[in-house]
C-alpha cells in the first residue's frame, strides 16, 4: 500500500503526516528522539486493516514546522495540532496510539477533547492523572536535590544538550537507543551519574547496533535530525510548569474512552512511574481494555517489538 506525505496546517505550523490506507483515522504520535517513523512497522497493516493510517511529526522534528520559542510547545498547544490533524485527515474524528512524549500528548488530548478523540492507546508512559506537583519539581527533589543527574534536569539550560548531541548526532542517536533497549547490559544507563554530567558521558555506542534498528533506519533518523536540530525536541521538556498549569482544569477527570497500554519490562519510562502502575492506571482510565508488558523489551516498544505491538493493537482496534 502506498505512502504519501502531507502538510497539515496547525497553530500558525504545517504538521507533517506519513499517510497511507482509508477508512476511520488511527494517528500516531512519536516520543524522543523519534519521528513518524518509529511507526514505519505499524502503518502497513492498519491501513490493511481498512483504517486510515497517518502517523505525524510533532512539531520541532522532521518536516514538520520548528518554531524557536519554548511556549511554542506546551501540550495544549501540541494538543491543539493533533486536534488539526484529525480534523483535515479524519473529518473531526480519530483513534489515538502514542508513544513515549507521544503517550502524553495523546492522554492529554483524549482527555480533552473526549468528543473528537474515540479511542486512546498509549505506549511506554502511562495516564497517571495530573499528580501534585509539576514533574520538572518532583524530579529535582529526587535526582538534583541528591546530587544525581537526571536528563530532564540537564534539559532546562537552553542550548547546553542541543550542542552535546549536534556535534555528532549520529553517535548521540545512537547511544540515547542503545541504552534504554531490551537488549542493553544493565547499567547501560548510569543511575549513578553525578548533577552537572553530560546527557552522552558513560552511554555505550554498541557493535553491531541490535538488528531492530539497521544502518538504513539510522541514517534515516540521522538525516531528519541534522536537518531539524535539536531544540524543538528539547523544548518539550521546558514547559512542564505551564502544562501543570494547563492541565488543572482537568483535575479529577477519567479518560473513559476505550484504552490501551503497552510496555516492556524493561522500558526505564514506565519503571519511573513507580510500583502498582497498573491499578493506578487503571483509577484514571476507566475502560482500560488491555494492559500488555512485553518481556524483554526497553523504551522503544514499536520498534523493538514490531510484530507483537502490531497484533495487540490491531486486536484492540477490532473491538473498538
Amino acid at each position: 500500500m502506498s505512502r504519501r506525505f502531507e502538510m497539515i496546517d496547525a497553530n500558525g505550523c504545517s504538521i507533517r503526516a506519513a499517510v497511507e490506507g482509508e477508512g476511520p483515522l488511527v494517528l500516531m504520535v512519536h516520543g524522543w528522539p523519534e519521528s513518524w517513523y518509529s511507526w514505519r512497522h505499524q502503518m502497513g497493516p492498519i491501513a490493511a486493516a481498512g483504517y486510515t493510517a497517518a502517523a505525524i511529526d510533532v512539531r520541532g522534528y522532521g518536516g514538520s514546522s520548528k518554531p524557536h520559542e519554548i511556549e511554542a510547545y506546551t501540550m495544549e498547544t501540541i494538543v491543539g495540532d493533533v486536534q488539526a490533524v484529525a480534523d483535515m485527515l479524519g473529518g473531526g474524528e480519530a483513534i489515538l496510539i502514542g508513544h513515549d512524549w507521544g503517550a502524553p500528548i495523546v492522554w492529554n488530548s483524549a482527555l480533552s477533547d473526549p468528543g473528537r478523540f474515540k479511542a486512546v492507546a498509549g505506549l511506554s508512559i502511562p495516564f497517571m492523572g495530573r499528580g501534585r506537583k509539576p514533574f520538572i519539581d518532583i524530579a529535582r527533589e529526587l535526582f538534583t536535590d541528591r546530587g544525581l543527574f537526571f536528563y530532564q534536569i540537564y534539559f532546562q539550560d537552553e542550548g547546553v544538550v542541543e550542542a552535546e548531541v549536534e556535534a555528532d548526532m549520529r553517535i548521540a542517536l545512537r547511544k540515547i537507543y542503545y541504552s534504554i533497549s531490551g537488549d542493553a547490559e544493565p547499567g547501560s544507563w548510569p543511575v549513578d551519574k553525578k548533577h552537572g554530567a553530560p546527557l552522552l558521558e558513560g552511554l555505550t555506542d554498541p557493535d553491531p547496533f541490535p538488528a531492530w534498528l539497521t544502518s538504513e533506519d539510522i541514517d534515516y533518523l540521522v538525516a531528519e535530525f541534522e536537518a531539524s536540530g535539536f531544540r524543538g525536541p528539547i523544548n518539550r521538556y521546558r514547559n512542564h510548569r505551564r502544562d501543570f498549569e494547563w492541565q488543572e482544569q482537568f483535575e479529577g477527570v477519567t479518560i473513559d474512552q476505550p484504552a490501551l497500554f503497552i510496555t516492556g519490562d524493561r522500558d526505564m519510562g514506565t519503571k519511573m512511574m513507580g510500583r502498582d502502575v497498573e491499578s493506578r492506571m487503571r483509577q484514571h482510565v476507566t475502560d482500560l481494555r488491555g494492559y500488555h508488558v512485553l518481556e524483554g523489551c526497553g523504551h522503544w516498544t514499536q520498534q523493538e517489538r514490531p510484530a507483537e505491538v502490531t497484533a495487540l493493537l490491531l486486536d484492540w482496534l477490532k473491538g473498538i
